[in-house]
């Protein structure tokens, strides 16, 4: 490697050999090198790996006793890459056992390791590493093929590498941001297995950054600008609202799984808790059920104020639980909260992180009654989509139970209920009750304890006859994909030249289609009696 015009750069273990090595270089005799070059050994070079070992003490001032050296070693944790354990990790206990008698660190994690899409070790070689910075700030497929040109990589791979990333990322990299980032490679991080790195998940939790914001916004709407929050948390009552309670509950059991999976370093059983928490439990459900509460002048002042409670403490607990994982969107919507008295804490990064008995909410008996009620809420959901119905109000639901203390919670709870399935009317029955007709009626059945029944009303909100064309498209859709598949797996050497993977993949591929096929044709039927009815 040339220095400057008059220095050359050698090497080899020994003097003799870097001499040997010189003399090829310039095309000389070994004899003419000892007299027409001058070798001079660099005095600032060490062992990569030797220099690492020394990394936990010589950096706060060792050999000399410093008072870093007092403070910071040893220290508690090392977080490194398990294919440097014998390379880095090992050296630095033998060389501070041997120089300091003690060792460098407690305890060591090892996360796994960053792969490509397909798999395979990020390598310049290979020219498929991806810098962390493009998925941040975002980059063009043009911009990441340019980075190649201007790299080491030999040109015969340029061309190769090329349409790796044409292949891999045909629209570039969107802008994802930093705390998605963290966020996605959290959550990657099952023991043992290293991370394909997947750049759409990536953007689903720049998604996920978006739907904090927006929760938060509501919440600020609907707490208003002179809201005060009390002094201290206050533990939920009987008389609360039993969806404040059970939203507490729900914030209570994600401060537990979170702290236990920091604690044990199972951080995609953090990340799973957080990202349920936000996305369902507070903005599906209990954000969604306060919209009424909050828009009805007959709400009484006091379950306004505890539900403008219990909101606040779900924003800030929630906020200050994620902040190590996503520290600039927690900061900058934390920042938006109005404080509890006497707390000047002037950043979530230094505010004290919720810990389990700071909230000891648990009420797993509500919490399973909810759960039942979102068992309902799913499945008329899921048959509004099935026939295009998407307009609220315009339903009737009847939920039938033989369980009495079940039947009493979603007795308390219809409101919410109807709020949820979109429904104008919930009528919660005994199971002993007949059935209502199965003409104007579509059946739930959701578990052994509950069964439910919707009864539709798409006047206005549809036209049969346009929804009985558009519905036989995606049946003959369906249809035409299913027979050229059928032919794909039923020739003679299909058994023998397809691989397992693709026979499995186009078994479950098979198995989708013909459940979409029969509930396209249920859609079907439904709309012809409704445009028979409309017609007569």
């Amino acid at each position: 490697h040339q220095r400057t015009s008059e220095d050359h750069w050698v090497s080899g273990r020994t003097e003799a050999a870097a001499l040997e090595k010189a003399a090829a270089q310039f095309g000389l005799s070994l004899e003419e090198a000892k007299t027409r070059l001058k070798l001079e050994q660099d005095e600032d070079v060490l062992d990569t790996w030797f220099s690492a070992a020394l990394f936990p003490f010589a950096t706060l001032g060792w050999p000399k006793q410093t008072r870093d050296l007092e403070l910071f070693f040893p220290t508690q944790l090392l977080e490194t890459g398990y294919d440097i354990l014998f390379f880095w990790v090992a050296r630095m206990v033998f060389f501070a056992q041997e120089l300091t008698g003690q060792l460098p660190f407690k305890e060591v994690f090892l996360h796994t390791i960053v792969r490509d899409a397909h798999g395979r070790k990020m390598s310049k070689s290979l020219g498929n590493v991806v810098d962390p910075l493009d998925v941040v700030t975002g980059i063009s497929l043009q911009a990441l093929q340019e980075q190649l040109e201007n790299s080491n990589l030999d040109p015969r791979e340029v061309e190769k590498a090329k349409k790796g990333l044409a292949q891999d990322y045909p629209n570039g990299i969107p802008e994802c941001g930093t705390d998605a980032l963290r966020f996605g490679l959290l959550s990657y991080m099952q023991s043992g297995r290293d991370i394909n790195l997947d750049v759409l998940r990536i953007q689903g939790y720049r998604f996920f950054c978006n739907k904090l914001w927006n929760a938060t916004k509501f919440a600020l709407k609907y707490l208003g600008n002179d809201y005060k929050p009390l002094p201290k948390m206050m533990a939920p009552q009987p008389s609360d609202p039993e969806m404040s309670r059970w939203i507490l509950s729900r914030l209570a059991a994600t401060v537990s799984a979170v702290n236990a999976g920091l604690a044990s370093y199972e951080f995609p059983a953090v990340t799973t808790a957080l990202h349920g928490f936000w996305l369902y439990d507070l903005c599906d459900v209990y954000l969604e059920s306060l919209k009424p509460v909050f828009a009805s002048a007959e709400t009484s002042p006091e379950v306004l104020s505890q539900c403008q409670e219990t909101l606040y403490t779900c924003l800030d607990v929630g906020l200050r639980l994620l902040s190590p994982i996503m520290p600039f969107v927690t900061e900058e919507l934390w920042q938006r909260l109005q404080r509890r008295q006497g707390d000047e804490t002037p950043s979530i990064c230094v505010a004290s992180y919720p810990e389990t008995d700071t909230v000891p909410w648990r009420d797993e008996g509500l919490e399973s009654d909810v759960t039942q009620l979102n068992g309902v809420v799913k499945a008329v959901r899921s048959k509004r989509a099935d026939y295009g119905i998407v307009q609220k109000g315009n339903a009737t639901l009847m939920v039938r139970t033989d369980d009495p203390m079940l039947k009493t919670r979603f007795q308390s709870l219809s409101s919410t209920l109807a709020t949820l399935s979109y429904s104008s009317e919930v009528q919660v029955v005994p199971h002993e009750q007949e059935p209502p007709s199965p003409k104007e009626w579509f059946h739930l059945p959701i578990n052994d304890k509950i069964d439910a029944f919707l009864k539709l009303d798409i006047k206005g909100s549809a036209d049969p006859a346009l929804e009985v064309t558009k519905n036989m498209k995606t049946v003959d859709r369906l249809q035409a994909s299913l027979s050229k598949l059928a032919t794909v797996m039923g020739a003679g050497d299909y058994e023998v030249k397809v691989p397992e993977a693709v026979r499995e993949a186009n078994a479950l591929k098979k198995q989708q289609m013909e459940v979409e096929l029969r509930k396209v044709m249920e859609a079907v039927e439904f709309w012809k009696l409704q445009d028979q009815g409309t017609t007569s």
